[in-house]
């Protein structure tokens, strides 16, 4: 990425990044100590649950302690993942990505047609992934997708692997609680999620010259249903502050070992609204390179996505068509990668007007 911008990294003058930084006081840092503990008692699960169902419902966004991941494991990855992006181009491109499987190394990635000021390595938590050929409805061919695995740094893929184990136990509590704060069994989604297409994404952002006219990733929503980020003490990661007049974008401050959660649109479909996935982007830095690690949970292929009855009724009735979840991840897979013509498809398409 030289000096010269190329303009496929300039947002539109009206999404251009702003220089003045917001921060976001009062984005709820929630203690996750009552399901990562031993019989912990009723009440403070009962608290931990409203205040989840609050932190969904209001902000979109939050973050957790006491999570149960270990700090050890964390720093392991982030180490690997430094070293992994210092290597050359070249030896990075010998697990490119490629028509076949989505997973491996790839730094062109567009965000609403604008280019992803970034470059990123991503792995596939189940191997192989069972996914649509094509995203057309009518065709009901499968294909598998499988995970790349590089040579250096030494043991980087049994890191992964071994994070990854402790990102679905995370995922999986979490999506216990969000459950019990929709007034479902604890259980509820667990269905959705056998034969998950969820996967794991190392970010690295260079520093960039022009931090005013390029973003590391543009304004977008997440498509899953959940998503547990690590983030450096760079930092970068914006909101778009819904209950804001003025939907004014405010930096979320890295705390050291949390986790920063925010639901994604599948939750916003299943909660009939209740929950709204909020639309977030990374800020680029002039001066210091930014690595971060999302994980991304998404449940399987053949997941209709729609309200869950319990959810509606006469006076609240479904506010979403039901979709198929493996042929709206490839629809989305295909429009990252060049630019198009028209908006990526969205879960505003399925809206009931």
């Amino acid at each position: 990425m030289g000096v010269d911008i190329d303009q496929a990294f300039v947002q539109d003058p009206q999404h251009r990044p702003g220089l003045s930084i917001t921060q976001a006081h009062g984005i709820p840092l929630i203690d996750l100590s009552p399901v990562t503990t031993t019989n912990p008692c009723p009440s403070s699960m009962d608290a931990l649950v409203k205040e989840i169902g609050s932190a969904c419902k209001e902000w979109g966004f939050f973050q957790v302690i006491n999570h149960g991941v270990s700090i050890s494991l964390r720093e392991n990855l982030q180490e690997a993942s430094k070293k992994f992006f210092a290597q050359s181009l070249e030896d990075k491109k010998k697990v490119s990505r490629d028509e076949t499987s989505p997973s491996g190394y790839y730094d062109t990635e567009h965000t609403k047609n604008v280019r992803d000021w970034k470059e990123v390595f991503d792995f596939l938590t189940k191997d192989p992934t069972l996914v649509p050929l094509t995203s057309h409805e009518s065709d009901d061919r499968l294909v598998q997708w499988t995970n790349k695995s590089p040579h250096y740094p030494p043991g980087f893929r049994d890191i992964i692997k071994e994070y990854i184990e402790e990102m679905e136990k995370l995922a999986r509590k979490l999506m216990e609680v969000i459950a019990m704060s929709l007034g479902l069994e604890a259980k509820r989604f667990e269905e959705f999620f056998k034969e998950q297409t969820s996967f794991i994404r190392l970010n690295h952002y260079p520093p960039c010259p022009y931090p005013h006219l390029a973003l590391g990733v543009g304004r977008h929503k997440d498509p899953g249903s959940l998503t547990i980020l690590a983030q450096d003490d760079v930092g970068g990661l914006e909101v778009k502050l819904k209950h804001k007049t003025d939907q004014e974008w405010v930096r979320v401050e890295p705390t050291p070992n949390a986790y920063i959660i925010n639901v994604g649109d599948i939750m916003q479909v299943w909660s009939n609204d209740a929950y709204e996935s909020v639309e977030h982007r990374v800020m680029v830095n002039s001066e210091k390179e930014r690595f971060s690690i999302p994980y991304f949970l998404f449940p399987a292929h053949d997941t209709e996505v729609k309200p869950l009855e319990e959810l509606t009724n006469e006076n609240n009735p479904p506010k979403y068509r039901p979709y198929k979840w493996g042929k709206f991840l490839i629809h989305r897979k295909d429009s990252n990668f060049q630019k198009q013509n028209v908006e990526n498809i969205q879960i505003h398409h399925f809206k009931i007007a």
